[in-house]
């Protein structure tokens, strides 16, 4: 029985993603520290993984290149796909009252469904 590897650590990736994404928009670093409110030398940091952004800094970073923290930290390879819950959740501002009701009892009621069947395997 061969055991897989563990994914990358978000520490590991995010170096890496951060490069791709500020290459894929056509920034440099400056332009890039600019857009997102920091120093040009926090970017430099980040790139070379000698310093990790706190949360408010990653929002910033994710914001200023169009892509997701999902992407920044490995957790998607696409620039606008979100992770796990996220998914079903990128819409439910928009909905109304009775529509997020409706939303919750049908997420709430394959959950169960789900379980049910888990159950049945056992």
């Amino acid at each position: 029985m061969s055991q897989s590897s563990a994914p990358p650590s978000p520490a590991v990736v995010f170096p890496e993603r951060l490069r791709t994404a500020r290459e894929y928009r056509g920034l440099n670093q400056a332009e890039l520290a600019t857009k997102a409110g920091l120093q040009p030398s926090a970017i430099s940091h980040f790139e070379t993984g000698a310093r990790k952004p706190s949360f408010d800094n990653l929002h910033l970073l994710a914001d200023a290149l169009d892509v997701t923290i999902d992407y920044l930290l490995g957790r998607v390879a696409d620039f606008k796909a979100l992770a796990g819950a996220d998914q079903l959740h990128r819409h439910y501002d928009e909905l109304s009252g009775s529509d997020r009701k409706m939303a919750d009892d049908m997420i709430t009621m394959l959950a169960a469904r789900a379980k049910e069947r888990d159950k049945g395997k056992s």
